[in-house]
């Protein structure tokens, strides 16, 4: 039976290159969140491993269900008795010099219920601030919307850049998504201007809550990250942020009135278009 009211948290880091420093930083703020009363947590893109440089995820990879950061993810959830998105985890591909960017969902049980491969890479110059970013030359794009039964709702999962993409959310409300998901790991300067326009407007439109973990700070590449980590409602009011530094980020959702404007304010019925 879904729960028409829960707490949820997103989890906000910034993230370096020592995997066990960071687990131990994400196991200890899941556990304060969970003190708080948080049922289902989200945790940021990259929060075990952020190197200087792309390239550096293939020192850290792992094959699909084995490795110290999906046993750390599976025995957090288990212990805890949570659900837990786990940000984004290196999975090996085919080949040597590539990775998928995996968003993993462990149900309560530390039982693995979802991977979502991160569709939309970041291949980008920003001029301001001479920073360029090229994801695909180390990740291997995903290809397949996911949305995942929880006790808290149909769960959308999406990674980052994914937040650009409308069309993402549109093909994955049409799999009755309730919740979208978004772990990331935004740029100061992309952050500032569109982080959160982007996460109220994909609330709006799909009148569905939005959790948002973010990286947030100074990494050892030298790139900052935004930070800002958000849970907004499906009119758009944020209902909780973490504007900088760690910590988590919790809110109720009630999903009672997600049903009602949903309902009181029909949009999606009214949908011409659909993503096909």
């Amino acid at each position: 039976m879904t729960e028409q009211k829960f707490t949820a948290a997103c989890i906000q880091l910034a993230s370096g290159s020592n995997v066990n420093a960071n687990l131990i930083e994400t196991e200890k703020l899941v556990e304060h969140a969970v003190q708080r009363g948080a049922r289902l947590v989200v945790l940021p893109e990259n929060f075990a491993f952020m190197g200087a440089g792309s390239h550096d995820l293939l020192e850290v990879k792992e094959a699909d269900h084995d490795g110290p950061i999906q046993h750390f993810l599976s025995q957090l959830a288990q212990r805890l008795g949570i659900w837990l998105v786990g940000g984004t985890v290196p999975i090996t591909t085919g080949r040597e010099d590539k990775v998928r960017a995996a968003c993993l969902v462990f149900d309560d049980r530390g039982q693995r219920v979802a991977r979502y491969d991160k569709m939309h890479l970041f291949d980008a110059r920003l001029v301001e601030t001479d920073e360029h970013y090229v994801e695909s030359e180390t990740i291997e794009p995903g290809d397949t919307p996911c949305v995942v039964d929880s006790p808290f709702g149909r769960l959308g999962l999406s990674v980052c850049y994914d937040l650009r993409f409308p069309e993402l959310y549109r093909a994955m409300l049409d799999q009755g998504m309730e919740l979208l998901v978004l772990p990331a790991a935004f740029t100061a300067m992309t952050g500032e201007a569109h982080w959160e326009l982007l996460l109220r407007a994909r609330a709006i439109e799909n009148l569905s809550f939005v959790l948002a973990a973010a990286q947030g700070g100074f990494h050892i590449s030298g790139r900052q990250t935004w930070g800002h980590s958000m849970i907004v409602d499906p009119w758009g009011t944020k209902l909780g942020e973490q504007t900088s530094g760690n910590g988590p980020v919790l809110a109720e959702i009630d999903r009672e009135f997600q049903q009602a404007t949903r309902r009181n304010f029909p949009s999606l019925d009214h949908r011409r278009l659909h993503c096909r």
